[in-house]
């Protein structure tokens, strides 16, 4: 099984890149961090409180969940653009830290290499939790004001000083979970986006393949 894993913070280009380098080594794409916004929206709909763990394990164990390069379905309603709307990106982070939650995800995520051999896969634990033996693992980062921006282009309807405040408070709360923390891994190798195009990041990732 062929994994390549990418981790990083918002806005640090991580579904960006992993699509081009997808396409580049033929092998599917997965956005884990879509799968945890995808309970965050069902547990939303279903007027369950993100706050409430029990409840929101159960909507995570339940949930019809398909997180394809064609968008997000929950319960077979898609909801590609609702999973990005400002409600669930409040909520998204309390319900990453379900420690019930990252469980069914990660086994979800298995599941889902397992079935198509590996692809690459974006999170904020892949290579530190969910696959360990990755044949790559890769953490992008960006300085915090170009991921700021990038982010803003992404939800215009918000002001950009609230979408920085925004990403400072999701840094803090996914560096700090007990669970799958956001944490660069011991042999992941660090990509700085920064100023740099998504084709001269890729060319970088493709060299460091074994």
């Amino acid at each position: 099984m062929r994994v390549i894993a990418i981790d990083g913070p918002a806005g640090a280009g991580k579904s960006t890149v992993a699509k081009a380098l997808a396409k580049q080594l033929d092998l599917q794409y997965l956005d884990t961090g879509a799968m945890y916004r995808g309970v965050a929206f069902a547990a939303l709909r279903r007027g369950i409180d993100p706050s409430e763990e029990g409840a929101v394990a159960r909507v995570a164990s339940d949930v019809e969940l398909t997180v394809d390069e064609s968008g997000v379905s929950v319960d077979g309603a898609d909801a590609t653009i609702e999973i990005r709307g400002p409600e669930v990106t409040r909520a998204v982070s309390v319900v990453a830290a379900n420690p019930d939650v990252r469980a069914e995800m990660r086994r979800r995520q298995r599941e889902w290499a397992e079935a198509r051999g590996g692809g690459v896969i974006e999170g904020r634990d892949i290579g530190s939790v969910v696959f360990p033996d990755a044949e790559l693992k890769v953490y992008l980062t960006a300085d915090p004001e170009v991921r700021a921006q990038r982010r803003h282009k992404e939800v215009a309807d918000l002001r950009y000083e609230d979408v920085a405040a925004s990403i400072a408070e999701r840094d803090a709360r996914d560096e700090g979970r007990a669970h799958g923390p956001l944490v660069e891994s011991d042999d992941a190798v660090m990509v700085d986006t920064t100023g740099r195009s998504v084709d001269e990041v890729v060319a970088e990732i493709v060299k460091l393949l074994p």
